[in-house]
């Protein structure tokens, strides 16, 4: 049981793709599948608010315990511990916007939400912590409650991204890395992985050397958003023709 909680585990590391991701990613897959099949049952008012209410507690938990974990494994340092990485900064949104229901919010982490949770849900930077540990579970609530939340505000509030927004929110991000890009000058650190790429498998391996592949990261990052705003784009386009 100590070892579930270890910051230096002595268990295997992290596998890309392992047995126990593989599940991982199809429980998520499965929840969200779950919330559009039932998705009439989400305009039930007692319903919709049962489950905006667990999702905020499940995030606002997960998180705490997070950086409790850190704390008390004398781990915590603003080097890596800070929500800056943009999956990481999204749990705090999507937090927000539970709380809030704010409209703009929610355009905005159903663009950079959604496409960096999947992203990291895909290729987690885990490190040694592997499944069963801490580690490995509070990773995949928090982001997969992104995911979840973000749909949930489609289905059960019916609120909708635009094109509009898309390119605010690649402005935003933008923006965002130019600050978080000064930040780890300061700190030492390597945020939104800005200075170097990741230790472990990810996309970015595949994007050339350091600073090249950010300028790839870019381009994949509007291509992304775009399939992200497709579905709505042919559901306009074919309720048009019909």
């Amino acid at each position: 049981m100590q070892n579930f909680f270890q910051f230096h585990t002595k268990q295997e590391p992290f596998r890309l793709f392992s047995k126990e991701h593989i599940i991982t990613i199809a429980i998520i897959f499965v929840l969200c599948l779950l919330l559009f099949i039932f998705r009439r049952q989400l305009e039930k008012q007692g319903l919709r608010m049962f489950l905006r209410f667990f999702l905020l507690f499940l995030l606002i938990a997960s998180d705490i315990g997070y950086h409790i974990w850190l704390v008390s494994e004398n781990a915590w340092s603003p080097k890596d511990a800070l929500p800056l990485h943009l999956s990481d900064l999204s749990v705090l949104l999507a937090i927000v916007l539970l709380f809030t229901k704010n409209l703009r919010l929610f355009q905005f982490l159903y663009f950079a939400g959604l496409g960096s949770s999947i992203q990291a849900i895909l290729t987690p930077d885990l490190g040694r912590f592997s499944f069963p540990h801490f580690q490995y579970i509070e990773f995949f609530i928090s982001h997969g409650g992104v995911v979840l939340t973000c749909l949930f505000m489609v289905l059960a509030f019916h609120y909708r991204p635009t094109l509009r927004s898309l390119w605010m929110t690649v402005l935003i991000v933008n923006i965002y890395g130019v600050c978080v890009f000064f930040l780890n000058k300061w700190l030492g650190a390597n945020y939104l992985y800005i200075m170097n790429k990741p230790k472990n498998a990810s996309l970015l391996d595949f994007l050339g050397p350091w600073p090249w592949y950010l300028l790839s990261v870019e381009v994949i990052m509007i291509i992304i958003f775009y399939l992200l705003y497709s579905p709505f784009w042919l559901k306009r386009k074919f309720d048009g023709s019909s």
